[in-house]
């Protein structure tokens, strides 16, 4: 059994690639072979199963997310993608370099000014609907717990805690 659902991005978000780009920004985000966004299963994976271990027995826990360092996860989580009609749009219009933006921010020391060397250059991602599944859930009632986990979710990506990357999931049934 699988469990489609959607990410829906409520502001600017940012799943980082690790590399910057030189004087352009500090961090990049993530693409796909394509140039587009995606958030890839293993991130979601781990904020899901944060969250699992919050709402869900231990046994739920383990048989989805895996027993850490012996067993591994039942669950398989796919990158969550622009949806197949938009992204061949976005692809034959040529216009991946429109899905993303640059913010700054800089530390603001005791003195009420910004401290020097302390200005960063982030991108991120527009506002977007991603979809994704979680494959090999094995029942209907195994099914609804894994969707409240992801529910749980409301934030996503670097700063998260800052105001970037809020979101909600839900599930998508067609």
């Amino acid at each position: 059994m699988e469990l489609s659902y959607k990410v829906t991005f409520l502001d600017y978000w940012h799943i980082g690639s690790g590399l910057s780009a030189g004087a352009r920004s500090d961090s990049t985000v993530l693409r796909d072979e394509a140039g587009l966004p995606c958030l890839p299963g293993k991130t979601l994976k781990g904020l899901a199963r944060e969250a699992a271990e919050s709402i869900c027995d231990t046994a739920f826990v383990e048989k989805y997310f895996g027993k850490e360092g012996v067993d591994m996860a039942q669950a398989y989580f796919t990158n969550a993608v622009l949806p197949k009609g938009e992204s061949e749009e976005i692809i034959s219009r040529k216009l991946q370099d429109n899905l993303y933006t640059t913010v700054a921010s800089t530390q603001i020391g005791e003195n009420g000014i910004a401290v020097d060397d302390s200005l960063r250059e982030i991108e991120v991602v527009i506002p977007l609907v991603l979809k994704g599944k979680v494959l090999d859930i094995e029942s209907q009632e195994e099914k609804v717990q894994m969707l409240k986990v992801l529910k749980m979710i409301k934030r996503m990506g670097l700063n998260r805690n800052r105001g970037l990357g809020r979101c909600k999931i839900e599930e998508v049934t067609s």
